[in-house]
């Protein structure tokens, strides 16, 4: 009970409308003593009023008089002066006099308090104004030992007042708790053990219908986080598969291209000048496929092994891939530009750098020839800050809102229809290797930049 949401509540409701009963309580102790105090001063002026109107009063009367106004004396000031209208023998000294005419709610506060704690009946002189201005001052002295009783008496009843007042308004807070907050929290703790059972069902998905201001937003909450989930555990389960699928295909091609490659060394024993000068892009290409096809079988998984960084000449692999995609685009207007330093050279691994420029300008010449326009594409390079900054910029019609906005993440960031939206986040993931970056600088209808940043080679 005290470990759940709506137990706690409930003693915190008892205990602060108790708490709030208490700060009530003393005042009203106070206001009683108060009370009780006028009115013995009110019944002391009506006896000495019977005494005013008859001076021949005797004894056994005036007696009886004070007996029932529950004092001792009655003293009444009028005209400057004061007289004693009836006394009687007290048992006591008087303790302590108490003025009510003009006391503060602190005094009567401090007076109640001293007088429930004190059990010694003592006799007191208490001082008020008469009813119905029938004086100046009236005065009367009387016992504390009723006082306390009733004072007692009162707070007992206010006590046990409280205590139902407490207890009744603690239930009642305590079924709407439950109503209004633990039961939604239940359901809502329910459809997220039901998910967690089964991520993959897009029926165990929430569906918010909380009224309540708070409970709705983080249902919506957890519904958004419960579709990014399951999202991307589908593409979670996409590069599984695709990891298998890839193991197997990179076995077989592997094979392939090892016969090619065969071939390819007699080829470069060919005289024809034509042979002998594309012949060793081809090699180097089936090298490369080779290469590629080895290290997937070799880790059997979509992650790529950690780059063996050497000192790469940046014009030698940016010939290569331009030569490549020159004789992909003999039938199409257009023209690759390299902007390269002589000499540049960055730390890097050769065949992984290869791969993301040949990806970015593949993709820059596939983009120029779907438009059916002419265009260029050029391939820069600078220092900057001790860092190698490498552009590779087309004049396409740049690439599409949904693509720039997942483009680096797999199977999201097609540029192209039919793409699997594999390449950019394969560079992005070979670029970080490096310790580099690879960004979007800019795509609208003048075309699109891509900027990769490498640490550069120590000169």
């Amino acid at each position: 009970m005290l470990n759940t949401l709506s137990g706690r509540f409930l003693i915190l409701t008892i205990i602060f409308v108790m708490l709030a009963e208490v700060l009530i309580f003393v005042p009203s102790i106070a206001r009683f003593r108060e009370d009780y105090l006028l009115s013995r001063l009110e019944r002391g002026q009506i006896a000495s009023l019977a005494l005013l109107a008859d001076d021949m009063i005797d004894a056994d009367l005036e007696e009886e008089l004070l007996r029932n106004a529950e004092v001792f004396n009655v003293v009444l000031r009028r005209n400057e002066a004061r007289q004693l209208i009836l006394a009687s023998p007290m048992p006591k000294p008087i303790y302590a006099t108490y003025d009510l005419r003009d006391a503060s709610a602190f005094e009567l506060i401090r007076d109640a308090v001293a007088r429930l704690f004190d059990s010694e009946d003592r006799v007191i002189r208490v001082i008020g104004n008469p009813v119905r201005e029938a004086g100046l001052l009236l005065e009367v002295s009387m016992e504390t030992g009723k006082l306390r009783h009733a004072m007692i008496d009162y707070g007992l009843r206010i006590l046990l007042m409280s205590a139902v007042i407490s207890v009744f308004t603690a239930f009642l807070l305590f079924v709407a708790v439950r109503m209004l907050l633990v039961h939604p929290i239940k359901r809502v703790v329910g459809d997220i053990q039901a998910y967690a059972a089964n991520p993959e069902d897009a029926n165990a998905i929430i569906k918010p219908s909380s009224t309540v201001a708070e409970l709705r937003e983080a249902e919506d909450a957890l519904l958004s986080l419960e579709n990014q989930l399951t999202a991307a555990l589908k593409q979670k389960e996409r590069l599984a598969q695709l990891g298998s699928a890839v193991a197997k295909i990179s076995h077989d091609l592997r094979n392939i291209l090892t016969s090619a490659q065969l071939f390819t060394d007699r080829i470069e024993m060919s005289e024809d000048p034509v042979v002998m000068r594309m012949a060793p892009k081809l090699v180097g290409s089936i090298t490369r496929a080779v290469n590629l096809c080895e290290n997937t079988l070799a880790f059997g998984k979509a992650e790529e092994p950690a780059p063996r960084l050497t000192r790469v000449e940046l014009s030698e692999i940016v010939g290569d891939v331009f030569a490549s995609e020159r004789l992909a685009s003999a039938d199409a207007e257009m023209h690759f530009v390299e902007d390269i330093p002589q000499g540049f050279t960055l730390m890097a691994d050769n065949e992984q750098l290869y791969r993301v420029i040949a990806n970015l300008v593949r993709n820059a010449r596939q983009a120029i020839v779907a438009s059916g326009r002419a265009g260029d594409v050029t391939v820069r390079a600078r220092d900057e800050a001790g860092k190698a900054v490498i552009t590779v910029t087309d004049t396409g019609p740049g690439l599409p809102l949904k693509a720039r906005e997942h483009l680096f993440s797999a199977f999201q960031g097609a540029t192209s229809k039919g793409g699997s939206g594999l390449g950019l986040a394969i560079s992005a993931e070979l670029i970080r290797g490096h310790g580099g970056a690879l960004t979007l600088e800019k795509s609208d209808e003048t075309g699109t930049q891509f900027s990769i940043s490498l640490k550069k080679a120590a000169t």
